[in-house]
């Protein structure tokens, strides 16, 4: 514990975060530098012994890389094996055929939600947007009425829905069950994304002129051309490959039900039910049901495997280095200073956890570490306080937060202004606000759901 007290702590927090603001956005300072600086120097301000702090950001980067890394590894492992066997786009030509042209920009929301479920949300663009420009080229229809759908649902499965890295993250924090997560997220989760994606693109999309060249999406849909000529992984096994995790997790929450608790089966379900394992299953199946299947040798998909790691390096640093500015909140003392002010302010818990994520989302523009490091903070609040809630809506309060208005501080916000070739303006109009329609709504829902679980 330092040795500055009381509402001084508070004010340093608020400083730090602001820094955190400052240097990345308008300085464009790397946010895993700023991360590990800030968070020294506020152990410092705090008054923490010296030899501590290190200790303290180190620990609380640890914590959240032991399970993350491994999360994101396999998740976009898994990705890339459905990207490089043409998976991907056998899920956007069925459903162009089911869904018809007319109705294309739902079609976008679907595949968004299943694609989105193992791969971090840059992942998950990546592999989807190749989709998006093939359809666009198809339909006719512009862009934003493809993608904003598709980057929707990305963004709904990533603040919402485990097995996607951050939901789990939060579920382990809070100590909710991965099950019933899911079940809520998928209740508040899709009322939310059909919203902030179909409809508000519907309503958006004239207002947006976007250039008539595309560069990338050029090379995109040359590519497309290619790829038709291979034979594409059948759409069965293509979902049910994306979807095993899913499944396996599935399994095993409701290991209780089949088995009796402690006996052989119940362990070795709850085993294959937990994440990483789930995860590395999925991993193992895709090599045989995008590798082998397709064609590929295992020289090819070993690269597969090395290639795609690299992009993520980046990303995986960061999210580490927000868990190391939660540890330092944490034994500087901030945490609990915080906890107390939220006790004597009575705030409900779910509208505390949507208010600390959407801060730290806006400071450091990574959903991931806003839903990280606010559960470090939140966590003890919920377990302390006088009103219970159920941890699962915890988990669904905190991810709404972590989503609201996506800016210049944020990777998927270049991201999207790149791919889609808007301005700074128009990504604001569109990706922007759809993140912040996504946040409160999310929010008002999970509040709903409190009202009648």
């Amino acid at each position: 514990m330092g040795s500055v007290h009381g509402g001084l702590l508070l004010v340093y927090a608020v400083i730090a975060i602001a820094a955190l603001i400052i240097l990345i956005a308008r300085f464009k300072v790397y946010p895993f530098l700023v991360l590990i600086v800030v968070s020294l120097l506020l152990g410092l301000a705090a008054g923490m012994p010296m030899d501590t702090i290190v200790k303290a950001f180190e620990t609380g980067n640890g914590g959240t890389l032991g399970h993350i890394a491994v999360v994101v590894g396999l998740g976009t492992m898994l990705g890339k094996m459905m990207a490089e066997s043409g998976g991907a786009e056998r899920i956007a030509t069925t459903l162009i055929r089911w869904f018809g042209e007319r109705n294309i920009h739902w079609a976008m929301l679907f595949v968004a939600v299943i694609v989105g479920l193992p791969v971090f949300f840059e992942v998950g663009f990546v592999l989807l947007i190749p989709i998006a420009f093939n359809v666009a080229k198809r339909t006719g229809k512009s862009l934003l009425l493809i993608g904003l759908p598709m980057v929707a649902g990305l963004s709904v499965v990533h603040g919402l829905i485990p097995p996607h890295p951050a939901a789990l993250l939060a579920v382990q924090a809070y100590g909710a069950d991965v099950g019933k997560t899911i079940a809520y997220g998928l209740i508040v989760g899709v009322p939310t994304a059909l919203v902030a994606g179909p409809l508000f693109a519907l309503l958006i999309y004239r207002t947006v002129k976007l250039p008539e060249v595309n560069p990338l999406a050029e090379q995109f849909v040359e590519r497309g051309d290619d790829a038709a000529r291979r034979e594409l992984p059948g759409f069965g096994i293509t979902v049910l490959t994306v979807l095993l995790p899913v499944l396996l997790m599935l399994l095993g929450s409701w290991a209780n039900l089949f088995f009796a608790p402690k006996s052989l089966p119940n362990d070795l379900l709850h085993f294959v039910g937990n994440s990483d394992v789930a995860l590395l299953i999925a991993v193992f199946f895709s090599f045989w049901s995008f590798g082998v299947r397709g064609g590929f040798s295992r020289e090819q998909i070993q690269k597969f495997c090395g290639e795609c790691l690299a992009p993520i390096a980046g990303i995986t640093l960061i999210v580490g280095a927000g868990g190391g500015f939660g540890g330092v909140l944490r034994e500087s003392g901030i945490s609990q200073q915080i906890v107390a002010v939220a006790t004597q302010a009575h705030l409900s818990p779910l509208l505390f956890g949507w208010f600390v994520a959407a801060l730290i989302r806006l400071a450091t523009g990574s959903a991931t570490v806003a839903m990280t490091t606010a559960c470090g903070i939140v966590a003890p609040i919920a377990a302390a306080g006088a009103v219970h809630v159920r941890p699962e809506l915890l988990v669904l309060a905190t991810g709404s937060g972590s989503l609201i208005f996506s800016h210049v501080n944020d990777g998927g916000f270049w991201l999207i202004k790149e791919y889609f070739g808007m301005t700074v303006g128009q990504t604001f109009k569109t990706w922007s606000l759809c993140e912040t329609i996504i946040s409160v709504l999310g929010l008002a829902l999970t509040f709903v759901a409190a009202a009648v679980l």
